[in-house]
């Protein structure tokens, strides 16, 4: 009787060793399988059809000069797979008011974005609240934003508002849940693959330059994006 108990318990155990090695090789060859599929849906990264840095550098009465490039950021590009990037400080040359323009564009494998709240927080400002905006660009069209303000402790105090949204394949958002999954990346409300995330922030000590900034050159940034026929949607809701 005991032979017989020891002999059906060794039995089932090599069944359950030789379900999980057959649930295994299930499993990777369902992976490779749908690795492959969603490669072949994606296909080859986007370019920008122009580099950021031609972005215009004279806007009007502002004008701009480049940024270094802070580490923090440079490992963000790593991480991100970034395969573009401008940070630039624009000017107003008759009331000196500033912005900062910042924007990162992937496309080999777009993932979330580079987070205010963890970078600014990370540079040892103190969170001061976040709100939802809305801006209306001079071409009309809705750019829907996250407007994050920060100060440094005492006693620099200095306080800096930060405007951020997105570019998921040419669907403006402000919602990094909108492209963000195990994928790095999901299909957007149309229902198409995100192929690109460009991310835009404009930032200043004056909330109003952001926002004034935001209306007079997002327009002019979302048109460097790329619109490949067929693969690209609108770039945005006007």
């Amino acid at each position: 009787m005991d032979i017989q108990k020891i002999t059906h318990v060794q039995k089932s155990r090599l069944l359950s060793v030789i379900m999980t090695i057959l649930l295994l090789i299930a499993s990777g060859a369902a992976y490779r399988c749908t690795a492959s599929e969603f490669h072949k849906i994606i296909g080859e990264p986007i370019s920008l059809p122009i580099p950021l840095s031609e972005f215009p550098v004279k806007i009007g009465d502002i004008i701009g000069h480049d940024l270094e490039i802070l580490e923090v950021t440079r490992e963000y590009m790593v991480e991100n797979f970034a395969v573009d990037y401008l940070g630039r400080r624009y000017v107003n040359i008759n009331t000196n008011n500033w912005f900062d323009l910042y924007v990162v564009f992937c496309s080999s494998k777009p993932n979330g974005g580079h987070r205010p709240l963890i970078c600014y927080k990370g540079r040892g400002r103190i969170n001061d609240g976040m709100v939802t905006s809305q801006v209306i660009t001079d071409e009309n069209t809705r750019i829907p934003c996250h407007i994050h303000r920060f100060h440094k402790h005492y006693p620099d105090n200095n306080k800096i508002v930060i405007l951020n949204f997105y570019d998921a394949n040419g669907q403006i958002t402000n919602d990094e849940g909108g492209f963000s999954s195990i994928w790095g990346r999901r299909p957007n409300i149309s229902g198409d693959i995100v192929r690109y995330i460009a991310q835009v922030q404009i930032s200043s000590n004056v909330e109003s330059s952001i926002i004034a900034a935001a209306e007079s050159i997002s327009d002019q940034i979302l048109q460097l994006m790329p619109k490949p026929q067929n693969i690209v949607s609108a770039t945005a809701e006007k």
